[in-house]
């Protein structure tokens, strides 16, 4: 899997500047309903008073609060055998480690009723507590992401899903391991590997 991995970003897609990614992210909602309805009104909320309190939480608890953008999430759920949808953010933070990372994730979860909240660190291929990878990429839609992971039974059990930005840029998060089946997806997607943007880092669900 390793040779497979590195021939895949060698012919194609090179590691974005780590200058490109924030120290840490974060993925989070207020949101507790099952949503299946692609146009139901929660998902045009812009969670405005979201964004003021999570940032508020980051800078509570010593971090530094950064740039905040809006996301429709597209996932596969495995009870309900469907993909649901979820209005979220993804905020930069800065200033932070694993630890304080995990305690604001802890924070956000316990305070919005989230079974977990999703973060990601920013960090070289080569460190040792990097298992997963960041993709951005442009051209995707919310309804595009959903057909093609309800369409792809082995990206909606390993990959889970993803989220596409109010331009129209996916972002996907996956295990390291799975960046064969990523590139795979992706390219079901309709994007160009070449203008893909790859992040490597250390991902974690925190409850």
């Amino acid at each position: 899997m390793a040779l497979g991995v590195t021939g895949a970003e060698s012919t194609q897609a090179a590691p974005a500047p780590r200058s490109t990614c924030p120290t840490a992210e974060l993925f989070a909602t207020n949101n507790t309903a099952v949503i299946t309805n692609p146009d139901d009104p929660r998902l045009q909320t812009r969670l405005t008073r979201f964004d003021r309190e999570v940032r508020q939480i980051i800078h509570t608890n010593g971090a530094l609060p950064g740039s905040s953008k809006l996301l429709r999430g597209v996932f596969w759920s495995g009870d309900l055998k469907q993909a649901t949808y979820e209005r979220s953010r993804e905020f930069d933070i800065g200033l932070v480690g694993r630890e304080g990372l995990n305690h604001i994730a802890g924070v956000i979860a316990k305070t919005y009723h989230q079974e977990s909240v999703l973060t990601f660190r920013c960090l070289p291929r080569t460190s040792p507590e990097t298992d997963a990878l960041e993709i951005e990429a442009p051209g995707v839609s919310a309804n595009r992401l959903h057909d093609e992971l309800v369409a792809d039974p082995v990206a909606r059990d390993k990959l889970g899903g993803g989220s596409v930005t109010a331009d129209g840029r996916l972002v996907l998060i996956a295990p390291l391991a799975d960046l064969p089946l990523a590139r795979e997806f992706t390219a079901k997607l309709g994007v160009d590997w070449g203008t893909a943007q790859v992040h490597y880092g250390d991902r974690e669900f925190v409850s």
